[in-house]
């Protein structure tokens, strides 16, 4: 159980309390690269000498003034490849195969040229590198790297197989995933996370509208990853963003996929994808399903001293606990994609979708007082969690065929959360052990969460399409409404019969609303270096009362209005002779992460018998200044980026857990220690370290992506206790090997060290996967295995070590699962060499 269920509660309703409280706002022209142009263009590749094709080959398309990606096309088995629906403006093309030296060219998509048709290209054999007698070939890579941003080819990556969004990200550069799926980047899990460049509710490391590890990752066609985002993207977010870019396909008559996978014990999952173009419409409609259970168990121990009735005490306590957890998760989306009169396109969807989770947990716990006598109770604790959620959203967009380069974009949206979570705890004394006075509680938590958001983005081209000019306005708003009924069991023999109890009852509301606006200017500086300059304004409003309950801190206003500027700026320069091939970069941004509302409501949930969280209605934003220079070096196949990175925290929110010596002396002998978990500003965290990430073919049949970062991380604690640092760092390797034509298999590991929190540490924790396909029935269908953690080592530790209490905590969920899957390609869909699923072409990438 993730800590005994002692997470899920509060990450549970922190994500479903706001939805997005982490939810942040994009611009649509950033996510506009993939939404409906006028531009086409088509060729051929060929082997020069010989003309024979060349298939399956990469062919990227990059904006021509930064070198942001566009889009990406895979050559057909006789070499020939077209991309659809581009923007007018100046790209770069550029074909990468480690066979094959790069190709680049650079081209214009204008009104008057919307549609080019390239001559075959040719493509000159590579030079071949020995290793020994080995001569070093191979395939694409699964992760495409540019400076300052990766894009993360999903449809070929093997390790997420039968998985999710959260399983995709474990296999990115830089990124890490615990056992909880709470995602992280550089030591920080603020991180602003969105699908198709639009906030969709997604939490991190929290269940409910929709959570990463309940996101299919058949849906997914690519990942985007910005360590250091401009300006036009929200500030909030001080760690980055990642946008999971999902599959459309935009092929004439009907098309789509259908697969199933089945897991080791009691674990299924079924999605569903058609798209079917007619004229000026494509239909998009999809069915993703899944029933999970989970098994798991978990250790803890404190000691604790404090001060009973007047006297120094030592207490120590333990905890074990067995559970299980099953998920069920429904969600259908429907949607069309119009073009319009005069360079006009709209695209509507909508996404209704349901979730049931199921968790109980049986528990032993023991107390020893200085050097007496233990006692020891029995647990036990239940969750039947039902969510309701809606999704909608509309975007539109216009260009001008007299002025290349002009566009306006607007999107619109919202996530409704409906959700009702009963939180009912057991306790009872062991023989011998003195009776309790409070046997059992129940906690009946609702809430009713509206997000919405409008935004406007324009873009203007300057000095003849060389430069350019951003701008765009966006307004957010959250409202939540909830209650907690609180109640209690007076005795064990009718634990299951609850006294309301007003006293420890809350009902909240919160509102937050923020408009925001900004501007970025881009140009070049003769023929080598490029900048851009940006400013972002953001006002924030929080309003908002909690009512109800005796005693309890915090109750009334919720209110805070502050306003903040955003700067950012970028300086490249093109040290080799082609563009992307050896570029040097610099950038710097300020972002802030808002406490969410559950940091913020002063509403005690309790984890388990022994522990509670509650928010901090005072909690403040934290601001980071982030600094990185990027460089990135392409020889032949292989790509090499290296980044030396510094992000400094100020006022940073730190969760802290302490004695509740009041609640543990009102609990009665034999309850154990009652802690607290709840969240400060606190000081100031300093990151500062360097990552690297290559990739390189070994041989035709194998591939490798390889990374790592090591960075010192300093918390300076501020009257807290002594500050804190440590040399933290994380390794990933991905191996991708081609074992016939029709099977690929591909073995995965990673691995990070200890890292350091406010008053202790999580200790490390890696694991090794391993998958394979075989594509049916001439590419028509897959078979698909994938086995998570080999060797069983995912697991989440931590340790917490202050004056007054001492504590070490085990979780241990089922980690080691195998999945079995089948997938058929329908219509003109069809699983091409090198392949995971049918690729059809993301939306809402960043790059427009």
């Amino acid at each position: 159980m993730k800590t005994f269920l002692a997470s899920f509660v509060a990450s549970k309703l922190s994500c479903l309390l706001l939805g997005a409280a982490a939810v942040t706002f994009l611009p649509l022209s950033a996510a506009s690269a993939q939404t409906a142009g006028p531009g086409r263009i088509s060729g051929s590749l060929v082997e020069a000498g010989s003309s024979k094709p060349v298939p399956f080959s990469d062919v990227l398309l990059l904006r021509a003034a930064d070198s942001t990606f566009v889009a990406v096309a895979q050559t057909s088995e006789q070499g020939g490849f077209k991309a659809l629906n581009l923007p007018y403006g100046t790209y770069l093309l550029r074909v990468q195969d480690i066979n094959y030296r790069v190709l680049r060219r650079r081209f214009n998509l204008t009104a008057s040229a919307s549609t080019i048709e390239f001559p075959a290209f040719e493509m000159t054999a590579a030079s071949a590198t020995r290793l020994g007698e080995v001569v070093v070939t191979g395939e694409k890579a699964t992760v495409v790297e540019e400076l300052g941003k990766r894009v993360i080819n999903v449809e070929k990556d093997l390790g997420s197989i039968g998985g999710t969004a959260a399983n995709v990200l474990q296999n990115v550069p830089s990124v890490s995933v615990d056992v909880n799926g709470t995602v992280s980047m550089r030591g920080t899990s603020n991180l602003t996370i969105l699908i198709d460049g639009k906030p969709a509710g997604v939490g991190n490391g929290a269940v409910g509208g929709p959570r990463l590890d309940q996101i299919p990752a058949s849906r997914i066609a690519q990942v985007e990853v910005i360590t250091n985002p401009s300006a036009k993207y929200d500030a909030a977010g001080g760690g980055g963003v990642i946008n999971l870019i999902t599959k459309k396909d935009h092929k004439d008559g009907t098309n789509g996929t259908a697969a199933l996978q089945l897991g080791t014990q009691d674990k299924y999952a079924g999605t569903l994808s058609l798209n079917r173009k007619q004229g000026k419409v494509n239909w998009q409609a999809a069915y993703d399903g899944r029933d999970v259970t989970y098994q798991s168990h978990g250790h803890a121990e404190q000691t604790a001293r404090l001060l009973l009735d007047g006297t120094p005490a030592t207490v120590r306590t333990t905890q074990n606990g067995i559970g299980s957890e099953r998920h069920v998760n429904n969600s259908l989306t429907v949607g069309a994609d119009i073009e319009l009169p005069k360079n006009q396109t709209l695209s509507l969807s909508v996404q209704p979708g349901s979730e049931r989770n199921f968790e109980t947990e049986r528990q032993v716990l023991t107390q020893r007082t200085n050097n007496g006598p233990a006692t020891s109770t029995r647990g036990q604790q239940e969750l039947d969690v039902k969510v309701k959620l809606l999704e909608y959203s509309g975007n539109y967009r216009r260009t001008w065929e007299q002025h290349e380069g002009r566009e306006l974009t607007a999107n619109f949206g919202g996530v409704v959360i409906d959700a009702n979570v009963p939180v009912v705890q057991r306790q009872f004394a062991e023989t011998g052990s003195p009776a309790l006075a409070q046997p059992g509680t129940r906690q009946q938590l609702k809430l009713v969460a509206n997000i919405q958001f409008g935004q406007v983005d324009y873009v203007h081209p300057l000095l003849d399409g060389k430069g350019r000019l951003e701008t765009g306005l966006k307004l957010e708003r959250q409202f939540n409404r909830g209650s907690n009924a609180f109640g209690y069991a007076t005795s064990e023999s009718a634990s299951s019969a609850f006294a309301d109890d007003p006293t420890r009852s809350l009902t909240y509301t919160f509102e937050q609303v923020v408009p925001a606006g900004y501007v970025t200017f881009q140009r070049p500086l003769g023929k080598k270096w490029s900048t851009q300059l940006g400013l972002r304004g953001e006002f924030t409003h929080n309003g908002g009362s909690i009512e109800g309950g005796v005693g309890i801190d915090q109750r009334g206003s919720l209110a805070q209005d502050y306003f903040n500027l955003f700067p950012s700026a970028l300086i490249s320069r093109e040290l080799g002779k082609e563009a992307g091939q050896n570029r040097l970069q610099l950038s710097y941004a300020r972002r802030l992460d808002r406490p969410n509302f559950m940091q913020q409501l002063a509403l005690p949930i309790y984890q388990d018998p022994r522990s509670y969280r509650l928010g901090n209605a005072h909690l403040t934003p934290e601001y980071s200044d982030n600094i990185e220079l990027g460089h990135q070096l392409t020889l032949g196949a292989a790509t090499l980026t290296s980044t030396l990175f510094a992000r400094i925290t100020t006022d940073a929110i730190q969760r802290l857990r302490y004695v509740d010596t009041v609640a543990t002396r009102l609990a009665g002998p034999g309850a154990g220690l009652i802690t607290a978990e709840t969240y400060r500003n606190a000081g100031t965290i300093t990151n500062l370290g360097a990552e690297f990430s290559l990739s390189q073919p070994l041989a035709k049949w194998w591939r490798i992506n390889a990374s790592t970062s090591l960075y010192r991380a300093q918390i300076a604690n501020n009257g807290l206790g002594a500050n804190r640092q440590a040399l933290v760092g994380t390794v990933r390797l991905t191996n991708n090997f081609t074992i016939r034509p029709t099977l690929d298999v591909q073995l995965s590991g990673n691995l990070r060290s200890a890292q350091i929190t406010a008053q202790g540490r999580q200790l490390p924790q890696g694991q090794l996967d391993l998958a394979l396909r075989q594509r049916l029935f001439s590419d028509r269908a897959a078979l698909t295995l994938r086995l998570a953690d080999v060797l069983n080592t995912q697991q989440n530790r931590s340790e917490i070590s202050t004056d007054a209490l001492s504590s070490y905590r085990y979780s241990k969920d089922e980690s080691r699962v195998g999945w079995l899957g089948f997938t058929w390609y329908i219509g003109a869909s069809k699983a091409k060499p090198g392949r995971i699923e049918s690729a059809p072409q993301g939306g809402g990438g960043f790059g427009g």
